[in-house]
């Protein structure tokens, strides 16, 4: 049986040599939840996500995603989630097709949706050229669209709006609001508020690693 949350924090610490980035974090969300970390730089928030990701080990505390343990399942964990991080860690050498084929031949799936997942993200016309001449918002366009290949449980996004122009917003939103139809537990952390909280249920607001608040998207204090 699955169980009753996708995501669960308890106590959650990490720091950085005398510096405690994260200290006592707790919540849970339930499976299909969208949730915005807001909070000022140096707040946590990319710390929470990178910790939650398996990408960094806690210092305290516990996180499971999917019953599954960060630091003692995390080859299960990184099943479940699609990560996307402010490097894009993409193949620069290869095209944007390649790219998402290398992803689709990890995961066993086929490469037929591939095409359409470019044009999803309006990189269709550039399906086979080389990542290295790809701007920084485009790359975060092949990123997101890495992430819907993934078909994930978890989607974990920090800064998503970042390099992007209005029209990538508008896919953001998109991404965001299709991963919640299909099921998908997200958290964003984002500095977008307004824009964000049209998409968000709940939001989470770090200050020096704490939570300092947490209630509806739309009530997050400025």
């Amino acid at each position: 049986m699955a169980p009753a949350s996708d995501i669960e924090v308890q106590n959650l610490a990490r720091r950085y040599g005398r510096r405690w980035a994260l200290s006592d974090v707790s919540f849970q969300l339930a499976g299909g939840a969208v949730l915005m970390l807001a909070g000022p730089n140096g707040s946590g928030k990319s710390t929470l996500l990178r910790t939650i990701a398996t990408a960094v080990r806690p210092d305290g505390g516990s996180a499971r995603v999917g019953g599954f343990d960060v630091v003692t399942h995390r080859e299960d964990v990184r099943k479940l989630v699609a990560f996307l991080s402010h490097a894009s860690y993409l193949y620069d050498s290869l095209s944007a097709r390649e790219n998402l084929a290398i992803v689709a031949d990890h995961l066993g799936r086929p490469r037929t949706g591939i095409a359409a997942l470019l044009d999803r993200v309006a990189l269709g016309r550039r399906a086979d050229d080389p990542v290295a001449t790809f701007s920084a918002g485009m790359r975060k366009r092949l990123s997101f669209a890495r992430v819907l290949l993934q078909e994930p449980r978890v989607a974990l996004l920090d800064e998503p709006y970042g390099q992007l122009d209005p029209e990538g917003f508008d896919l953001v939103d998109d991404v965001v609001r299709e991963l919640k139809s299909g099921g998908t537990t997200v958290i964003f952390a984002t500095h977008q508020l307004e824009r964000a909280a049209a998409s968000a249920d709940d939001a989470l607001l770090l200050e020096a690693g704490r939570v300092a608040w947490r209630g509806k998207a739309s009530e997050v204090p400025g």
